[in-house]
């Protein structure tokens, strides 16, 4: 389900534009990371695996001599090639589960907010068979929740917020996505557990902070795959009525997302009052770090 959704241009210019900026905290606790076991030799490549539109990928290439970003989803790929800024950086079609490179070749394999797509057990090997001697395994993501602070408006804020991460929850577990949501809400712990190597580490709770309006917040949601099914599911209800009923269905019935996004919009909106379009809010995001190092 969640291929499918990515595997479309429109959601992966959505995803592009929408997805919470790059971490650079784990950015660069992945970097000292890797710097710290390869003992500041010169490094060659860098694996992005899971790379959807390159957002993670590019942040590599002044580290490395060469990066190659890979995803399942061919959109996801044209529209990495489409942003891409660095020379020494390229992409291709592939999966997680069968790395397109050679044995004991890559200085880092790097998933960022993707590895709880994958059929982990398979990534884990293929990412242990391909890192040279002191090579680097790194897999972080974000936990589905968040918390804003405004002012003294931060309650109600975050009330509409929970509700709607609550939503989005829900709705993985009812399609087909409980596993992945399984992963993000423990935070990888059962990835770490996967890493069949002594050298690991597990960090959680990494706070990062962004400063997002009331658009941007609303765009991220709707950048992610179970509010983007949820939403095509309503469409879908929406065109059965209408064969049913064969009336004319006012166009707010096409985009319901009743306790997902158009009513939190809403909601959020009316509780910023006259700053709703101006509100600059502080939006924080629980970040996470699996980090491996193959002896």
């Amino acid at each position: 389900m969640a291929a499918q959704v990515f595997n479309t241009m429109p959601f992966s210019l959505l995803y592009h534009k929408y997805m919470i900026p790059v971490s650079n905290e784990v950015t660069s606790m992945v970097l000292s990371y890797v710097e710290e076991k390869t003992n500041g030799r010169p490094l060659d490549m860098a694996l992005d695996v899971g790379c959807g539109t390159g957002r993670y990928t590019l942040p590599l290439a002044p580290h490395f001599k060469k990066v190659l970003g890979i995803d399942i989803c061919d959109s996801q790929i044209n529209v990495a090639k489409r942003y891409n800024t660095a020379n020494n950086v390229s992409y291709m079609v592939a999966s997680a589960e069968r790395l397109p490179v050679e044995n004991n070749s890559v200085d880092l394999v790097s998933s960022g907010l993707a590895a709880h797509f994958f059929t982990i057990d398979k990534f884990v090997n293929e990412s242990v068979r391909v890192l040279k001697t002191n090579g680097c395994l790194a897999a972080h993501g974000y936990h589905p929740s968040s918390e804003i602070e405004y002012r003294d408006l931060s309650h109600g804020l975050n009330t509409v917020m929970s509700e709607m991460w609550d939503t989005l929850c829900q709705q993985a577990y009812t399609t087909g996505l409980s596993e992945a949501a399984d992963h993000m809400l423990n935070q990888y712990h059962t990835i770490y557990e996967t890493i069949d190597l002594k050298d690991k580490k597990w960090i959680k709770d990494i706070p990062v902070k962004y400063q997002m309006s009331i658009s941007e917040i609303f765009g991220f949601a709707r950048s992610l795959c179970t509010c983007q099914i949820l939403l095509e599911k309503n469409e879908k209800e929406a065109k059965q009525l209408l064969a049913q009923t064969d009336k004319s269905v006012p166009f707010g019935l096409l985009t319901l997302l009743p306790a997902t996004l158009h009513r939190p919009g809403k909601r959020m909106r009316d509780i910023l009052g006259e700053e709703a379009d101006s509100a600059q809010l502080n939006f924080y995001i629980k970040h996470y770090c699996v980090l491996a190092c193959k002896h």
